[in-house]
Order: C-alpha cells, then structure tokens, then sequence
C-alpha cells in the first residue's frame, strides 16, 4: 500500500529536520530508516526509495543497511514485538520454556506476526537484565521475573487492546510504530518516567556501601592488586591485558620497543623473523 500525500508530506518535514542534524547527510540513514518504519510499521520498497532520494544514494545502498540489521523489518511488524531472551540465566530460570509456550499458544515462531497483526514473537539475546531473569521485553520494555502462564497471560492482554505496564520504566506501553519515531530521534517526554534501576539492581550498590568498599581515585591508574600497571594495560602488555601480541604500533602504550629503535614493523626495522 502506497504512503498517502499527508503521510510523504509528514516524512519529508521530518526526514529535512532529522538529515540537519549530520555534517553529512548520509549519516542519518539509521535514523530514516526508523521514521519510514514509524510510518508504516516496516521498512518497505517504498520507504527504501525514499531513503535513497533523501539521501542521494542509491536504493542498492539503502537496501544494504536495512537488510543487515535486524531491527528494521523487511515484513510488516505487529503492534507490539514480544522478545524472549533465552541467554544463559534466563535460559537456566524457565526461558526456553517460555519461548516454547509462546510459540505454541501464538501459533508463530521467531521473527512472524500473528494473523491479527497484533505480536511479533522474537528469539532474543541478553537484554542486560539478568538480575531480573526471566526477562521478556515488549517493544524493548521490561517485564521481569516472567513465568510461562505469565508470558502467556501479557500476549492475551496485548492482543486484546488491554496491554500492561512494563515492570520498570514508563507507566504505559507504546506500540512499535510509536517507539519506531523515538529511534528516529523525536521524543515522547518518556525516556525519565518509572523506575529504571529496581533493588536486584542496586543489591550490588548497597552491599558495596554496607562494607565500605570505593572506588580507586581517578589518578590510581589500574588495579595493584591484579598487576595492572598505571597505563591500564595488564601485566603481559596490550589491550586486554596477558593475552595480548607483545609487538604493537609504536604508539600503543605496550610496545616494548625501546625509544629511537626501528620499528619492526617498518621498512627500516625489516620483517618480523
């Protein structure tokens, strides 16, 4: 279905609005490719057609970014995307359980949509919420401590017109159109509203206060108690500490060439034996 005159008129406002916020037009593509999703729930032809002659690039390039990230839709998407994380604890606290459930009472699998247009069920990895595990997200909203009947019980009520509120965060559910203009970059004065760090959150916090425990000063460099010297690289030098090459670019902190030799790497220190 062909996007109205009042819808184009809409995008192109928006489309000007969010391309002004880039020293280089092309850098807002991400941003385009979640307005044109805002309007129809899914990046299709047309909205990739659109992209390109905001853009000035062609529909090849365009296509190239909406089909390497998953969270833009190459299908219509439900009102609400139902993800189920299945990352080790919430696996281990009833996770695939969960997925199996939804599959079964939904009849749909990863990445399909109800026939009422109302669910998109996804298979999803770790939602940072671990603490709160079994974690299903709706249109990447919190709903924490989930039980299979729970699961089952928060699809029936998205579907039925009647969605809950997430467990943290807003008061009140979006639909995936609304959260899709967010993405964009067009605020709905939400992103301050609930609680977002709840007490399995902050556990960690209050034990850390209760005993004393600090910080090291910012001029502590890195941790004694691991060898970690002030440059922050580990004992065996590098990046990540032991594992890294010994002979790094003269100007990483762990190149253990001393000052005025050649540098291997170049042409004057020759090649590596």
């Amino acid at each position: 279905m062909s996007l109205t005159a009042d819808a184009l008129s809409r995008l192109e406002l928006d489309a000007k609005e969010v391309i002004a916020r880039y020293p280089r037009p092309r850098s807002a593509l991400l941003p385009l490719l979640h307005l044109v999703q805002s309007e129809e729930g899914w990046v299709s032809p047309e909205g990739i057609e659109l992209c390109a002659r905001w853009l000035d690039l062609t529909t090849a390039e365009v296509s190239a970014v909406a089909t390497f990230y998953t969270m833009y839709k190459r299908r219509p998407n439900g009102d609400y995307t139902v993800g189920v994380c299945t990352n080790t604890l919430c696996a281990v606290l009833g996770g695939d359980e969960i997925l199996a459930r939804l599959e079964e009472h939904l009849g749909v699998h990863h990445d399909e949509t109800t026939p009422d247009g109302k669910v998109t069920l996804e298979h999803i990895e770790c939602n940072a919420a671990c603490d709160y595990a079994p974690v299903v997200m709706v249109n990447w909203e919190f709903f924490d401590n989930v039980t299979p009947q729970g699961a089952v019980e928060l699809v029936d009520r998205l579907r039925a017109g009647d969605p809950p509120a997430p467990t943290r965060g807003p008061g009140r559910l979006c639909t995936f159109k609304q959260v899709e203009r967010v993405l964009a970059g067009f605020e709905d004065g939400l992103a301050d509203e609930g609680v977002g760090a709840g007490p399995a959150t902050l556990a960690g916090l209050h034990l850390a206060r209760e005993r004393g425990w600090a910080a090291p000063p910012p001029d502590a460099g890195g941790d004694a108690a691991l060898g970690m010297p002030a440059t922050g690289y580990g004992p065996g030098g590098g990046p990540s500490g032991s594992d890294a090459p010994a002979d790094t670019a003269k100007s990483d902190p762990a190149n253990p060439t001393p000052a005025g030799a050649p540098d291997e790497n170049s042409s004057e220190g020759g090649k590596r034996q």
